[in-house]
This record gives structure tokens, C-alpha cells and sequence, in this order.
């Protein structure tokens, strides 16, 4: 899981809130691969993972845990991410603890 302490210093780097569109281009980046190759890994267009890491497309949860396996990262804040997209685009201003179910 990406820690708190991580998450802050992505969005000082960023220069904004933490989303999963940014955090799947600071992966790729980080992971030195162009669109079209890490699209490929990922099992979507170069067109929608463009628009993904701009924030003009979000994903749903579901979709967002495949993300993170694929890409071997937590489920947990993948998914957290793509509800707290979800929130903000239907104009609930409200943040959520995700907690694993028993």
C-alpha cells in the first residue's frame, strides 16, 4: 500500500490532490514506459489511458482493483481512488476510510 507519507509527497510533486489518474501516470513514468506500452499492461487503449491519467475519464472500482493487480499495487487505495472520483464528480464533498471486509 502506498503510505500516507507517500501520497503527500506525490501531490507536493504534482502540485495536486492525489487521483488515480495521476497516480497511474507517476507509475508509468516512474516506470520509465510510454502510453501505448503501458496501456498494453493494462489492457486498455492509448486513448483511454490518456484520458485516465488528464482525469477526463475515471474508473470504476472494479476496474480500478484490476489496475492495481496488474500493475502489482494496493487494491485497496486503487479502489478508494476511483470511489473518491466518483464523490467528487457527483458533487459529494466528503472523504471515506476503506477498510477491508472481514
Amino acid at each position: 500500500m502506498i503510505t500516507n507519507n507517500a501520497l503527500s509527497e506525490i501531490e507536493k510533486i504534482s502540485g495536486e490532490k492525489l487521483t488515480l489518474g495521476n497516480l497511474i501516470w507517476s507509475i508509468r513514468m516512474c516506470d520509465e514506459m510510454n502510453q501505448v506500452d503501458f496501456a498494453e499492461k493494462l489492457g486498455v487503449s492509448r486513448q483511454y489511458l490518456c484520458d485516465l491519467e488528464h482525469n477526463r475519464k475515471s474508473v470504476s472500482p472494479k476496474k480500478a482493483k484490476q489496475f492495481a493487480k496488474k500493475l502489482g499495487y494496493s487494491e485497496k487505495q486503487f479502489v478508494a481512488l476511483a470511489i473518491q472520483a466518483i464523490f467528487e464528480r457527483d458533487g459529494i464533498h466528503m472523504e471515506f476510510m476503506l477498510k477491508e471486509a472481514a
